[in-house]
């Protein structure tokens, strides 16, 4: 069985009360599902901190573009699609490098494709597919 990652605050609540209810390790991790190592370590840090809540939430590196940024972006692409990505940083309350605007465009939803260009049918290339359609319209 591999890592599911963290626990949330209801899955803690859960393993707490089922350990309060009376249930032994085992019983605890096959009602819910958990490790048989888990629920031990989800009840002794009540025990002792007197918290269930995790700190993987403040762990890891900050996000340079938060939500608000997000939109901020999302309203420079829609105002203008063809623009570069050093003007679209440009627009931006701080600064920050190509890479972290290409993610951050990928992460709402842009990706860096662009539209194919189709040139458009002259009137004389029309008038040669109608005649080459029409002659090979029996073949």
């Amino acid at each position: 069985m591999g890592k599911k990652g963290d626990l949330s605050n209801f899955e803690r609540g859960m393993v707490v009360g089922a350990r309060r209810a009376g249930l032994s390790i085992s019983q605890s991790a096959q009602l819910l599902g958990f490790s048989h190592t888990t629920i031990p370590r989800v009840y002794k840090e009540l025990c002792e901190k007197g918290k269930t809540s995790s700190m993987w939430q403040s762990c890891g590196r900050k996000c340079l573009v938060d939500a608000r940024g997000q939109r901020r972006m999302g309203r420079l692409i829609q105002a203008d699609r063809r623009a570069t990505l050093t003007r679209y940083n440009r627009g931006m309350q701080q600064s920050i490098c190509e890479a972290t605007t290409r993610t951050t465009l990928r992460r709402i939803g842009y990706n860096s494709r662009r539209p194919h260009r189709v040139p458009l049918i002259s009137t004389t290339n029309r008038k040669k597919r109608l005649q080459f359609a029409q002659a090979h319209q029996n073949c």
